[in-house]
């Protein structure tokens, strides 16, 4: 059985199991958190940090966890929101007066939040995404492609952007830097959205599926948070998004914050501990009990023209029954249970095919076996 670093309570015994079933299955890496009340009850890695499998996965390691980085900008929203600063049912020309072009003048603030606005494809070239006064130019000058909150289509570029830019008309800041000082930074938290050459030594690159290179890509249909796959970074009417771009030095640097944030479990797990704890964590209170349940507000309940299967939508974040949260492409995991204070994070760097890729619901449901040790 692969070799698991770190520790677990005994009640947790299952999650390490399951981490090390993965590794020896073939994955590279991967490194998986369980936090309850806000402290870990798992905090486990193991396997290697690059393909060739001669760098062991280290305590600190880090990895881009693609779309899970949406969870972390629904929370900069909603810490705006929780402090009056951000009207989620306001028009987003308010904040972002170009905005109104082609007709978006009606487009709220959580039609951004909740994949309704119209505006699921990014179109550009894949550099002008490191660039963000041209990305967001781009998009302003866009059309919607359907009545905004009328449907829903997974914005899988485009959300971090819309929403990022918001967050800069009123804060001044980028998201990344509003993220490091209002949330990772009292948190304690090795997360990052826009990653500084500091830290490159502890990234473990992606690794395609077996039989692909760094050429591969993956179409969001079929694919689901749920279940651990989560979309991958294009669609049939976007541009096409290569696993060699994620790995990019460019990619890195830049702040994409639908895709393009760098962290490991433990980090992913506290700052979403924020949201399962009523919004204060080892006291350190970033929303209060009321803005952290607006997560729950859902906004859009049906199919999703762009995944091809049934969602439902809240603010930022996808529901799942008693759960909520959302994973990225390449098997990357959160999810919250508010309820039981819970929150379960996986990261690998190791690629599998959507439509075949459970990992993430492997470990949530190794997981939930120690949260019913716990309640017994």
């Amino acid at each position: 059985m692969a070799d698991i670093q770190g520790f677990y309570d005994d009640l947790f015994l299952a999650v390490p199991r399951a981490l090390a079933e993965l590794l020896d299955g073939g994955d590279a890496g991967g490194s998986v958190a369980v936090f309850v009340d806000g402290e870990p009850v798992v905090d486990v890695w193991g396997g290697f940090a690059d393909a060739g499998r001669t760098k062991p996965w280290e305590r600190d390691t880090i990895v881009n966890v693609w779309s899970v980085t949406k969870t972390m900008t629904a929370l900069t929203a909603l810490v705006l929101a929780d402090r009056g600063e951000l009207d989620p049912d306001a028009p987003v020309a308010r904040y972002w007066p170009e905005f109104a072009a082609a007709g978006k003048d009606g487009v709220l603030v959580r039609h951004l939040l909740s994949h309704t606005a119209g505006l699921p494809d990014w179109d550009g070239p894949v550099e002008e995404l490191y660039d963000w006064t041209s990305a967001t130019a781009r998009l302003a000058a866009r059309a919607p492609r359907w009545e905004p909150g009328s449907a829903a289509g997974y914005h899988s570029l485009t959300q971090g952007f819309l929403v990022g830019e918001v967050l800069r008309r009123i804060t001044g800041r980028s998201v990344g830097e509003f993220f490091a000082d209002e949330v990772a930074g009292p948190l304690g938290a090795d997360f990052h959205i826009g990653l500084t050459a500091e830290h490159d030594r502890r990234v473990a690159l992606a690794v395609p599926p077996p039989g692909h290179d760094e050429d591969y890509t993956a179409g969001a249909a079929g694919s689901g948070a749920g279940g651990g796959s989560a979309p991958g970074t294009s669609t049939p009417a976007g541009t096409a998004i290569r696993l060699r771009d994620g790995n990019s030095v460019a990619w890195r640097r830049a702040q994409i914050p639908a895709a393009s944030g760098f962290g490991n479990a433990r980090s992913v797990a506290l700052v979403q501990s924020v949201m399962a704890c009523g919004g204060t964590v080892n006291g350190v209170r970033l929303l209060s009990g009321k803005g952290s349940d607006r997560a729950w507000e859902e906004q859009f309940s049906g199919e999703d023209r762009i995944l091809g299967m049934p969602v439902r939508y809240g603010l930022g974040y996808g529901l799942f029954g008693t759960t909520y949260g959302w994973g990225g492409w390449g098997g990357s995991l959160v999810m919250i249970e508010p309820e039981s204070r819970t929150v379960v994070a996986y990261v690998t760097q190791q690629m599998r095919e959507p439509g075949a890729d459970n990992r993430g619901l492997e470990i949530f449901m190794a997981a939930y076996d120690g949260l019913l040790g716990l309640r017994g």
